[in-house]
Formats: C-alpha cells, structure tokens, sequence
C-alpha cells in the first residue's frame, strides 16, 4: 500500500514499532559486548587459577591485579574478632561464612581469611565457637576483592559483625587493627571436624549475557514483523 494513503494511526504505529525495535537491537548489541567483556576477565582469571602459588606479600598493590591470585599465607588467627558472611547457601542448605583475622608476623595490617561455610537453619545466625581450628595458619588460598559498589545494608546493632556483604569502609571501623583492602578464600583443609568446608571456587560462566541478547533480538523481531502484518491487514 502507497505510504500516501496511510492515516494517522498507521504512521504512529510504525514510528513506535521501528522505534522500539531499534531500542531492542541496541540492548541486544549491548549485551554482546557484555559477553565479550565478560569471556575477556574469565581469561585473565582463569590464568591466575593457574598460575603458580605465590606469598601473600609479594602480591602488587593494585587489587584488580592481585584479583583470584593464589597466595601461601602464614600468621596467627584472631578468633575473637571473627565476623560472618550471612546468607550463603551451600547445595540448597542455608548458611554463613566465617572470616577470621589472620596476625601476621612484622606486619600491622591484617587480612580477613574466609575459612568457609557451616549450616545456619536461618542463614544469619551462627556459634562459631566449635568451629576453630589451630591458632595458626600455614596454608594456601585464593584472592578476593570487596564489593565496591552499593547498596550495603546498614549495619545492625543485634548482629554488628554480621555482614550480608563486604563494606570494607564498615570493617575499618569494626576491628582494632588496619585490614588490608583484600580478604583470602582459604582452599587448605586438615580433614578436621572442627574445620569448615571451605568455600568452593566460583565457575567462571559466561552469563546470561548471550540469553538476553536473543531475546532482546527476538523482541525487535516481533515488533517489525507484528508492523508488517498490521499494515497488509489493514
């Protein structure tokens, strides 16, 4: 049908179709270079998993660097100041993560170790007490950066080192000591009781990205062609 004899409701519907359309295919392009972004830090990470341990004292200052670095750490473990990690889950079962400071020998900053997760039945809430190991630590683990980016929950006066993220700002004011703006995921395990299943390894995925760039294009898809249908029925 010649565009001259199109009313009113067909030019608008047309603009809004191609519109949104056009709306969808940004979104969906923008998801795509999320992916690449995404593929690019899983191959940078992945090379750090397997990189060869190194001390935790030669690791460079800039945390984006030392990110997923495997260290060998050693130091005495400050018990009465642990604070827990709530609400993470292990194979459906609700829990904690314990993070303990770690003394280091000639060193004032300390470094909070996550010595992994225990059963919480409301994932909040937890004794730690039976779960200390030695009082020192000669073992290896994993680098892990705090969350830099909000929203953190405000601290609550009934549970004031319970934390259902990371606020290093918070810590800082939390511990008696300077910590360091990096925290270890300890991989070592004695087999113990006593000891906590330690953190597993995140997997390195792609995401959703490359799902929400289809269906991005699929929405732009049924705009165009819902467009063309319109137009040759009316």
């Amino acid at each position: 049908m010649p565009f001259r004899n199109w009313n009113f409701r067909k030019w608008i519907l047309t603009i809004l179709a191609v519109a949104f359309a056009g709306i969808c295919i940004s979104l969906g392009f923008w998801q795509l270079r999320r992916l690449t972004a995404r593929r690019q830090t899983n191959t940078v990470l992945a090379s750090r998993r397997s990189a060869p341990v190194v001390e935790l004292d030669s690791l460079p200052s800039d945390t984006a660097t030392a990110h997923f670095r495997r260290v060998h750490l050693r130091g005495a473990y400050d018990h009465g100041q642990e604070i827990i990690l709530t609400l993470r889950g292990r194979n459906g079962s609700p829990g904690v993560n314990i993070l303990t400071p770690l003394l280091r020998p000639g060193k004032d900053t300390v470094v909070l170790v996550n010595r992994g997760w225990v059963y919480s039945p409301d994932g909040m809430t937890v004794d730690t007490k039976p779960w200390r190991e030695a009082d020192t630590l000669n073992g290896n683990g994993y680098v892990e950066t705090f969350p830099t980016k909000g929203p953190f929950a405000p601290a609550n006066p009934a549970r004031p080192r319970s934390f259902r993220r990371l606020n290093r700002a918070e810590l800082t004011k939390l511990f008696p000591f300077p910590i360091a703006n990096y925290y270890v995921v300890l991989t070592d395990s004695s087999g113990s009781p006593s000891v906590p299943p330690r953190v597993e390894i995140a997997p390195l995925d792609e995401g959703p990205h490359r799902n929400y760039a289809i269906q991005w294009f699929s929405f732009a898809a049924i705009s165009i062609v819902g467009l063309v249908i319109f137009i040759r029925r009316t």
